[in-house]
């Protein structure tokens, strides 16, 4: 795999510093700016979007920035978060970035400051802040869901359109989709990475119950929702005989955001409710008669966590989820072959997608002086000619054994859409998920909830 040639350059580039250092070379680095998974994890609690490490593979830069002559005064550069964002020396690409930011510090009369914020406090801090106009830091990273449109319709951010059209420094969709207000991006990112969602399976027991495998669907264009469904029935077995289920095929059927993404829809667009919409109705059609039909594992009044853990005990064949978890899955289930295959196809969708509901960016608040130094800056460190092949590559590859799965994840990565419901404070979307979960009709729960929808949207843009 890949992963070999990554570590066989990374050695070699080692020996050559190590050479340099001999030799009497300057060997020395100053930390750098990159994001780092912010994805909740057993052992960090970084709640949020998550961010591939790695930079763009491109080779050579798209539309990059001409080189700027400013100098900054000695400035202090402070760059804001709910985790340190400081670049580690864990691999060629951000020792890189390290040296092209000790460069650009020296050449334009800067440095920079990290500044870490517990994440329980950070979106009271950083709002307060920005409403009060004495803004945390000069680059600061937000959340979509309470800042758009809410602190973007006061005039709190510099639009960066125009500074980020390198698509070897930072991620074209965070600012031409993910952070649009208005006609104008207000957020960026180093990196080409989305988050990676969709079902995990556990291939022994897929095996040991005989069923078809999983990837054939997906070899044959053929995994969508009916194909899925009848696994997960399939799945459902009384192995000791006794009248009832211990084995199952759903760990939950609680992925209402999964399947909007995956017949490309939403409960909401822009200032409007989307439940009229033909391809939400499809949703709530398909989850309802998950419900209706009793498919997936009932709980055990357990919390958020239950389905994973369902997961867990080798008796659940799928579980929906995201990639923060893999390696979780790895190191808990080390007697189990765990899988990874697309949420399947909507009726109405053209491809697979991931999706994030909690998605967040770098911003520049409209205190901060001098935009485009900053965007600038950020761009010099991170356009590199990464060693990586593809975004998230290391990840994987550490992550999946099986070549089919990691193409599975880069398939429905590239596909990434969001959904908005987080926007929204009063949003019944539990109320509503929980109603198509028990089985209730789709054109009850639209009837029903459209309303109200309507009104937690209007809440947000009309006040």
């Amino acid at each position: 795999m890949r992963a070999k040639k990554v570590m066989s350059v990374f050695t070699s580039l080692m020996l050559v510093a190590a050479m340099t250092a001999c030799s009497g070379g300057s060997g020395k680095s100053t930390n750098a700016g990159g994001e780092a998974s912010a994805k909740p994890t057993t052992a960090a609690n970084t709640p949020g979007t998550e961010v591939s490490p790695e930079a763009s593979a491109s080779a050579e830069p798209t539309n990059a920035t001409p080189e700027m002559d400013f100098d900054m005064g000695g400035k202090t550069i402070k760059i804001v978060s709910w985790w340190d964002m400081t670049i580690p020396e864990d691999n060629p690409d951000n020792i890189q970035r390290q040296k092209n930011l000790k460069e650009l510090e020296k050449k334009h009369n800067f440095k920079v400051k990290y500044v870490a914020l517990d994440f329980g406090e950070y979106q009271k801090k950083v709002v307060a802040s920005l409403v009060a106009g004495e803004p945390l830091g000069d680059i600061v990273r937000m959340g979509k869901a309470y800042m758009i449109p809410a602190l973007t319709k006061q005039d709190l951010f510099w639009p960066v359109d125009e500074y980020t059209k390198n698509e070897n420094a930072f991620n074209q969709e965070m600012t031409s989709d993910f952070s649009q207000y208005n006609g104008k991006g207000y957020g960026f990112s180093e990196n080409t990475g989305n988050l990676i969602s969709g079902i995990f399976y556990n291939r022994t027991l897929m095996k040991k119950l005989g069923m078809k495998p999983l990837q054939e669907y997906v070899d044959e264009d053929n995994w969508n929702w009916d194909t899925f469904s009848q696994v997960a029935k399939e799945a459902n077995k009384d192995t000791d005989n006794n009248g009832k289920l211990d084995v199952w095929g759903l760990a939950s059927s609680g992925f209402l955001d999964m399947a909007l993404a995956s017949n490309e829809t939403d409960l909401t667009v822009d200032d409007k409710q989307n439940l009229d919409d033909p391809k939400t109705l499809e949703v709530f059609k398909f989850i309802s008669k998950l419900g209706a039909e009793k498919v997936a594992r009932p709980t055990e009044g357990g919390d958020w966590k239950e389905p994973a853990q369902f997961f867990r005990q080798g008796n659940t064949l799928m579980y929906a989820g995201a990639d923060y978890e893999a390696s979780g899955f790895k190191t808990d289930m080390k007697d189990y072959d765990i899988g990874f295959v697309p949420f399947p196809k909507g009726p109405s969708a053209s491809t697979y997608h991931s999706v994030e509901s909690s998605v967040q960016f770098l911003t520049i608040p409209k205190k901060s002086e001098h935009p485009e130094w900053l965007l600038y800056i950020w761009e010099k460190i991170n356009d590199i000619e990464s060693i990586y092949e593809y975004p998230k590559q290391a990840s994987l590859e550490s992550t999946y054994d099986n070549e089919e799965d990691i193409n599975n994840a880069k398939l429905v990565e590239s596909g990434m859409r969001l959904t908005n419901h987080n926007t929204f404070s009063t949003m019944p979307y539990y109320d509503l998920l929980g109603e198509l979960n028990k089985g209730t009709s789709a054109s009850t729960v639209i009837q029903k909830y459209k309303a109200k929808v309507q009104a937690s949207v209007d809440a947000v843009y009309k006040k």
